[in-house]
């Protein structure tokens, strides 16, 4: 009974409860996070089942109100889709848990709404996952979307502005994706995914349903925040509180990643489609970009979360160029590094958050050597992931780059090797001079705490408390896990998500 309704548990687990929430909270606000924890932990265990399961059986597919597809709407967990699920529900996991002391400092008032809006947020992430039907994805769009505007503007006084640019431009992005299927349907007549892939083949020739595509990548880019479509990201994760950008970092683009992948690769031919329109091609490039202005502005900031937020366009970059090369070993580097830069970026945005609660800033120009000492766990957290993310052995970065760096190799893209390698060393530069301020003797004029930290009084000082530091913790040490653990990753779960003719 279970097994058969697994695509449908997950999104459940998180819908029902977030719409509880708000009802239970009005009288009794404590029973909020309890709620939204409960919640996320009943999920778990759920999606470690449903991986296991579509590894070892294969698909398993659920009708809604009993219409068969693909005239009915179809929920499908298949090896990627309930990969990422388990992603999403552990990184979600570890941000939840941190985030309750981070919420009661940076926002005490919000928090009914702010645990509403997480499990609805993770709903439409997981609804997106497990659905069959391009319009049916829409909806779960709009859900996730909806709650991500809310999260954004839970933040510092300029968060309003950014929720509202970031709602503009989302809008303007599901907008083109609604667009782009309603081509498609025109010209096939159904919206399941798999049905499509059926139909697409002899219809391809076909204006619409070529510019049915570009608009639906287009939009989906805007939800990724692929360069140049990326205008929404830097304000709407640094103005955001610490408990937003910490969930919103590490899954929000990646959900988009996932879309991409799902269209271009599962629903269209990419050998296909590249015939008639270099769509890959033009991602790629675009990716390479996006590598360069991100690591280029990160490298600019003095601000850690603004740091991190630009760091997540050159990082989408790395996902792209693997989408775009095309190749099964482009495709595995970037599977793996939406896997890792989920947990990368989680662990630093948590760090950044332990940093606002104890010191009341996260500015790298009021960062010393006094850190070190006073907050040695989340330092020494922050250098794993930053470690990880320049990508360097053993950590998990650094296999996700290097398969990166092998796809180039299959297909003869030396550019995009060469940019892989510069991208690191760009990494480098930004996140060493966190790193020199923080275990590095000061140098004379260095910095003027005082200036820097903008006036603003000192809330509290030394290491952050337990239920703070552990998901910190907890974060880095998986990335040391899944650097070792990588081999088995690709060759037992991520070999058997290659798309077929790949």
């Amino acid at each position: 009974m279970i097994e058969a309704n697994l695509p449908l548990l997950v999104p459940l687990t998180f819908l029902i409860p977030a719409l509880l929430i708000p009802l239970i909270g009005i009288r009794v606000p404590g029973a909020a996070y309890p709620l939204a924890l409960a919640a996320v932990l009943v999920s778990i265990p759920m999606a470690v089942f449903g991986l296991f399961r579509v590894i070892a059986g294969g698909p398993v597919s659920y009708t809604l109100g009993g219409w068969e597809a693909p005239i009915g709407i179809e929920l499908v967990l298949d090896p990627l889709a309930s990969f990422l699920t388990l992603v999403v529900t552990v990184v979600s996991c570890l941000v939840l848990i941190h985030a309750r002391q981070v919420a009661s400092v940076e926002h005490p008032d919000k928090r009914v709404p702010y645990y509403s809006l997480v499990l609805l947020l993770l709903a439409g992430f997981c609804g997106i996952l497990s659905t069959g039907d391009l319009f049916n994805l829409y909806v779960f769009l709009e859900i996730s979307s909806l709650a991500g505007y809310g999260l954004v503007a839970i933040g510092d006084k300029r968060a309003p502005v950014s929720a509202y640019r970031y709602l503009i431009l989302g809008s303007v992005g599901t907008g083109f994706y609604l667009l782009g299927i309603g081509f498609i349907y025109v010209m096939s007549g159904s919206l399941n995914m798999a049905d499509l892939a059926r139909i697409l083949p002899h219809i391809l020739d076909q204006p619409p349903v070529l510019a049915g595509l570009i608009l639906t990548v287009t939009g989906i880019g805007v939800k990724t925040a692929l360069f140049p479509l990326h205008f929404w990201l830097p304000d709407a994760y640094s103005s955001a509180s610490s408990a937003s950008s910490a969930l919103l970092a590490p899954l929000g683009t990646k959900v988009g990643a996932y879309i991409l992948i799902r269209v271009l690769f599962f629903v269209f031919d990419p050998d296909e489609v590249e015939q008639r329109v270099p769509i890959t091609t033009i991602i790629a490039w675009m990716s390479a970009a996006g590598i360069l202005y991100g690591s280029l502005m990160a490298l600019a900031q003095q601000e850690l979360k603004r740091m991190l937020a630009y760091s997540s366009i050159a990082q989408i970059g790395y996902i792209g160029l693997g989408l775009g090369m095309a190749t099964p070993l482009g495709f595995t580097g970037a599977v793996l590094h939406i896997l890792n830069h989920a947990v990368m970026k989680a662990a630093l945005f948590l760090v950044a958050g332990n940093l606002r609660v104890q010191l009341g800033h996260s500015n790298i120009a009021a960062m010393d050597q006094r850190l070190s000492r006073q907050m040695p766990w989340s330092m020494a957290a922050f250098v794993v992931a930053a470690l990880s993310m320049i990508g360097l052995p053993p950590t998990a970065g650094f296999f996700s780059k290097w398969y990166l760096v092998l796809g180039g190799i299959q297909g003869s893209y030396w550019v995009f090797v060469a940019i892989i390698l510069l991208g690191g060393l760009l990494n480098t530069l930004y996140f060493f001079r966190v790193v020199e301020r923080v275990y590095l003797p000061m140098r004379r004029g260095r910095s003027d705490p005082a200036v820097a930290n903008e006036g603003r009084e000192i809330v509290e000082s030394g290491e952050a408390r337990l239920f703070m530091l552990a998901p910190t913790l907890v974060l880095a040490g998986l990335l040391l896990a899944l650097g070792l653990a990588s081999s088995f990753l690709v060759n037992r779960v991520i070999h058997l998500m290659i798309p077929a003719g790949l």
